[in-house]
């Protein structure tokens, strides 16, 4: 079909209606052609090719499947609340407030107000990193020759500034993130082992505990050795399900945990949000 026109090039694009292909965002969500489980309605279908960014703002209670599959994908993660971005996650609380560095099931993700952003409910790959953060485009230069959005290795904060900007958030904003599939562990003498991915259809469930804003960012890990750039594509769902309440073995499972969640519910309350 011609394009040298804008007649042709109108033709050309109305065509493309109802196309799919491997890496796109799927709307409406309920489309998708497996819906994941009998939670809830989906409200986030999209699979993210390497190399690239997706974001999402998620109510409260959403639950957020993210999948590896193929196995060499590597999902940095940031979070926000959704109407107050200077609360955002914060990998040192992290990690310091749970005794625990290494992500896995039942471990929460916190703000440095000492509230719960969100947990995670679900983990079947176990290779997820708290201390490395993303690539940067000096970095990704040096590695591949180029680290821009634009190029063929782009690094992931400079494609996570294109995905906060779409939020009305600048560079300042971006704190350190985490990632998942894609491990890391850390030697006696403190050094850091790269461990790599578990293999191709691992995934992790988080459960948004506020409304929040997502920034994925899918691309290599920083410590990952290969010289040559490799990033497979990102699955990523969201249903409506509901915020982990008190008695639920998540709550209930560490002091630390329960002041963080008591910490969350109260601020809700006080807003006339729970």
């Amino acid at each position: 079909m011609a394009t040298a026109t804008t007649y042709g090039a109108r033709a050309h694009a109305r065509a493309q209606e109802g196309s799919r292909t491997e890496a796109m965002p799927v709307v409406p969500a309920g489309a998708w052609p497996a819906p994941p489980c009998e939670a809830g309605h989906l409200v986030w279908a999209e699979t993210v090719a390497g190399g690239n960014y997706t974001h999402k703002v998620l109510a409260r209670g959403t639950e957020l499947r993210l999948t590896d599959l193929r196995g060499d994908a590597c999902a940095h993660l940031l979070l926000y609340a959704a109407d107050r971005p200077w609360e955002r996650l914060n990998v040192a609380d992290t990690v310091k407030v749970q005794w625990n560095a290494y992500l896995g099931e039942g471990q929460l993700l916190l703000s440095d107000q000492g509230r719960v952003l969100a947990s995670l409910v679900a983990d079947t790959s176990g290779h997820h990193d708290t201390l490395c953060g993303t690539s940067t485009l000096v970095r990704n230069t040096q590695r591949y020759g180029d680290g821009t959005p634009q190029s063929a290795s782009p690094a992931g904060r400079e494609l996570f500034k294109l995905a906060a900007a779409k939020n009305g958030l600048e560079p300042r904003d971006l704190p350190p993130s985490l990632s998942f599939f894609q491990g890391v562990e850390v030697r006696d003498d403190g050094s850091l082992d790269f461990t790599g991915p578990a293999g191709p259809g691992g995934s992790v469930t988080l459960r948004a505990e506020q409304d929040v804003t997502v920034l994925l960012a899918n691309v290599p890990h920083p410590a990952d050795p290969r010289t040559e750039y490799v990033s497979t594509p990102l699955e990523v769902l969201a249903w409506r399900a509901a915020a982990t309440a008190p008695g639920d073995p998540l709550w209930e499972a560490t002091p630390e945990g329960r002041r963080a969640f008591l910490n969350t519910a109260e601020f809700l309350a006080a807003r006339g949000l729970a």
